[in-house]
């Protein structure tokens, strides 16, 4: 692909290659997943500063969509993404090298506001090489392309971890070439610069025009659950799998991760000819019967139980995920939609932050039953409350 200036005339570029800066942010951003157990061994911290490194993550992630999505719809997609690649590559070096908890937790932050300059600019940018005729296909791309690189990397720290030296350094290193190679592309990709700079000040909450707003909403109540379940497998889930099975297994851990986002993939491929509404009531559905077969799996110690809820949670995120994005690359005008991008994942990792850490606190003092009890029941009622939401206003979508 030749190089272009953001200047230049727009022209369509190839949507599944400007995707791949969205795959190695989000590589990065759940690769320390399978480390989690090493390190609180290592470093004896419990399972609720557990759960706050965890939402460090979320915290400089929601920090970032207050300015990432404005700014990037304001001075163009390139001069915002870049400098979040080049935050993910801090974050690889303090990974590698952390000796504490508050290392660990400034690591996340800076891999926080890296995905969230992604997930706002980022996938924005996806969907603009695409073009209005491949709209569908870039938001296709740009979500699966999130999902796959979230999966992708607790993949590869489990069995890097497991089976080459310097278990918490070798996948960072990794992640590291991966971030580097997706700089090149996105220094190479066909963008302009927005010919309306907008006014106003530069950091504030996420928000749409009026005429948008109900389907920007529509996406945010079924993606938040979605997304929530999956932030409970990611931050309790190897803590589950050692209290049923008895073991730390990194590699375990880390496919776990990967069949949670691997089924995320999938199904937004399966999804793909559906109509909005139905890929939104379907997610609704999956994080349902996530709930149920989580309680199952913690109340029974069934493995395949745990196995079933990750696949069920990657669903309801990728199916919430799909539909949100498509509402967004389908109504909302080109000079907003890295904003709305913003909004919609301002909406979802809100409750994605709270949720797990009031679980893991409530862990730590009722037991992991309990805690995870009352999780399943919150999420379950809000998953009921979006299905509703949905419903009432099928016309709209």
């Amino acid at each position: 692909m030749v190089a272009v200036s953001d200047a230049a005339p727009p022209r369509a570029g190839n949507p599944w290659l400007a995707a791949w800066p969205v795959t190695a942010v989000f590589a990065l951003s759940n690769a320390p997943t399978p480390l989690y157990v090493l390190w609180q061994h290592r470093l004896g911290f419990s399972a609720g500063t557990l759960t706050v490194i965890f939402a460090a993550y979320i915290a400089g992630l929601l920090a970032a969509l207050l300015v990432a999505g404005r700014a990037s719809d304001r001075l163009g997609r390139k001069p915002v993404v870049l400098p979040g690649v080049l935050l993910a590559l801090v974050a690889c070096a303090l990974f590698a090298t952390a000796t504490s908890a508050l290392v660990l937790g400034i690591a996340r932050l800076l891999a926080g506001i890296a995905v969230g300059i992604t997930v706002s600019a980022g996938m924005a940018a996806v969907v603009d090489v695409g073009g209005p005729a491949r709209a569908r296909t870039a938001t296709l791309a740009a979500s699966t392309a999130m999902v796959f690189g979230a999966g992708l990397g607790p993949l590869l720290a489990g069995a890097l971890s497991e089976t080459l030296p310097g278990p918490t350094v070798t996948i960072f290193v990794v992640a590291a070439m991966l971030l580097l190679s997706a700089a090149v592309v996105v220094m190479r990709l066909p963008l302009r610069r927005p010919k309306e700079r907008g006014t106003g000040g530069w950091v504030r909450v996420p928000a749409v025009p009026r005429a948008q707003r109900k389907q920007v909403a529509l996406g945010i109540a079924v993606f938040a659950p979605g997304i929530t379940s999956t932030s409970f497998v990611l931050s309790l889930g190897p803590a589950l799998l050692a209290n049923v099975l008895g073991t730390s297994n990194r590699l375990l851990a880390g496919v776990t991760a990967f069949v949670m986002f691997g089924a995320a993939t999938a199904v937004q491929f399966a999804a793909k000819r559906l109509g909005v509404r139905a890929v939104l009531l379907t997610g609704v559905a999956a994080a349902l019967a996530c709930m149920a077969v989580l309680l199952v799996a913690v109340r029974a110690h069934w493995v395949l139980a745990i196995v079933v809820t990750a696949m069920l949670a990657g669903a309801a995120q990728g199916l919430g995920q799909l539909g949100g994005l498509t509402l967004i690359s389908t109504h909302v005008p080109e000079q907003r939609r890295a904003e709305a991008n913003a909004m919609l994942n301002f909406g979802g990792y809100i409750p994605a932050a709270l949720l797990p850490v009031g679980t893991g606190y409530l862990s730590d003092g009722l037991g992991f039953a309990t805690g995870s009890t009352i999780f399943a029941a919150i999420v379950a009622v809000a998953s009921l409350a979006a299905g509703g939401f949905v419903w009432r206003h099928a016309r709209t979508i």
